[in-house]
């Protein structure tokens, strides 16, 4: 399932014509304002998904167990329960949802506190709605290919990755075997590959805990998994100070 948290007005609204794509998949909106809810569940609407208002907090959590929403779109100042809230209570129903905060808090403070409680993906106004879409489109596609049974075995430039297994084997060479820890984080890395990862969700995802000893953690382990991946130098971990990491692969003209 999916979670997106939304803040509030500031948005450009263009709509379109209907899409067949999103047929069959549940939004919940919960907005306590009710011109922006209105355009929110239009729009969502007209491109194909099934929408759910709610007007507070804990009105948003009996819709999500009754209507068994694919997706949430949260406002975060809202009445009875805030939208950090609700998500730290759907953490606790489902820790493997996706949240996307879609908010007028552009502090830097803001930001963090929603990626600790989980987010996926964070966005400020002033918004288009076809940014916000593309991003609904874009976590639930991530949260599809992250839970594919079958999404396990990974070619890296001319390394193979084999999560199951926990096997990293370039070619012509014999098999390294991967600790689990190291095989959870490479295969973020590649399910999301050429894409960045926040640094504070990705120790939620895997450390389940963002405190510092765990960054140092996930530090050292970076650096094991650069090293093995020197055996093809178009292959790169790159650091986005202050942001996160990218798995990329440069390629030859």
């Amino acid at each position: 399932m999916i979670l997106i948290c939304v803040i509030e007005n500031g948005i450009n609204l263009n709509l379109n014509n209907t899409t067949d794509m999103n047929l069959g998949i549940k939004l919940l909106i919960a907005e306590d304002d009710p011109n922006m809810g209105t355009i929110l569940k239009a729009y969502l609407t007209q491109k194909g998904y099934t929408v759910f208002l709610a007007t507070d907090g804990q009105q948003a959590l009996d819709l999500y167990k009754d209507a068994n929403v694919d997706a949430c779109i949260l406002d975060v100042m809202m009445p009875v329960k805030d939208g950090f809230t609700v998500a730290k209570e759907l953490r606790k129903i489902d820790k493997n949802i996706p949240i996307l905060f879609l908010t007028a808090k552009s502090l830097e403070a803001d930001k963090l506190k929603g990626f600790e409680v989980g987010a996926d993906d964070y966005i400020t106004k002033p918004f288009s709605m076809e940014e916000l879409l593309a991003r609904i489109n874009a976590t639930i596609r991530r949260s599809f290919d992250e839970n594919k049974p079958e999404n396990n075995q990974f070619n890296i430039g001319k390394f193979k990755f084999d999560y199951n297994y926990q096997t990293l084997t370039l070619q012509g060479e014999e098999p390294l075997r991967l600790t689990s820890k190291e095989s959870e984080l490479l295969r973020l890395f590649c399910i999301n590959f050429n894409q960045l990862i926040d640094r504070s969700s990705t120790l939620q995802k895997i450390w389940k805990d963002d405190s510092y000893f765990a960054a140092r953690s996930m530090d050292v382990y970076i650096t094991k998994l650069r090293k093995y991946l020197k055996g093809d130098p178009s292959v790169q971990i790159v650091n986005v100070h202050g942001v996160g990491f990218k798995l990329t692969q440069k390629i030859e003209a």
